[in-house]
C-alpha cells in the first residue's frame, strides 16, 4: 500500500510539469503581442506629424497599455514557473536573485494592480474620446474600473491580514 501511495504522490508531483505547456504558450502569445505592438508603434511613427495632440496621447496610451499587458504576462510566466514548477538557475548554477521574489499571494496583488493600471489607461482613453460614448457606456466603464480598484484593494487587505496572522503565529 505504501508503494501505491508513493507512486500516486510521484504522479501528482510530476503533474506540475504540465504547467510548462501553459507558460510556453503564454510566451508564444507574448511574441505575437510583440508583433502587434510593433505594428502599433509603426502606425504611430508614420502618422506622428499628422496627428492632433489628443490622438498622439491616445496612441502613446495604447503603447503604454500594451507594455503593461506584456509585463503582466511575463510576471505570470516567471512567477508561475518559479512557484509551481521549478526554480530558475543561472549559468553558474546559483539562483538568479531577482526571480523568486513574487510568491502566489504577492503575484495576485501585482496582477490586480496591473489590471487596475490597464483599466485606468483604458478609461483615460475613453474620457479623451468622450464624445464617442453614451452616458450609459461611460457610467458602466467607470463602474467596471471601480470594481477592479475595489478588488485590488480587497486583495491587498486580505494579503496584509494573512501576513499579520503569520507574524502573530510566529511562522
Amino acid at each position: 500500500m505504501k508503494k501505491l501511495e508513493h507512486a500516486i504522490e510521484a504522479i501528482i508531483l510530476a503533474s506540475r510539469w504540465l504547467l510548462v505547456v501553459f507558460y510556453v504558450g503564454l510566451a508564444a502569445a507574448l511574441v505575437l503581442y510583440a508583433i502587434s505592438f510593433a505594428g502599433k508603434l509603426f502606425d504611430f511613427v508614420t502618422k506622428l506629424f499628422t496627428l492632433e495632440e489628443t490622438d498622439t496621447i491616445l496612441k502613446m496610451l495604447a503603447l503604454i497599455d500594451a507594455a503593461l499587458v506584456a509585463s503582466l504576462v511575463v510576471m505570470v510566466i516567471i512567477s508561475g514557473y518559479e512557484n509551481f514548477v521549478s526554480r530558475f538557475d543561472n549559468a553558474d548554477g546559483g539562483e538568479i536573485s531577482w526571480l523568486g521574489k513574487v510568491d502566489a499571494g504577492s503575484l495576485k496583488i501585482k496582477v490586480a494592480s496591473t489590471i487596475v493600471a490597464i483599466s485606468s489607461i483604458h478609461l483615460l482613453q475613453v474620457f479623451l474620446n468622450v464624445q464617442q460614448f453614451t452616458d450609459s457606456q461611460l457610467m458602466w466603464l467607470t463602474i467596471m474600473h471601480m470594481a477592479f480598484v475595489v478588488s485590488a484593494l480587497l486583495l491587498a487587505y486580505i494579503d496584509r491580514l494573512m501576513a499579520s496572522t503569520k507574524k502573530t503565529k510566529g511562522e
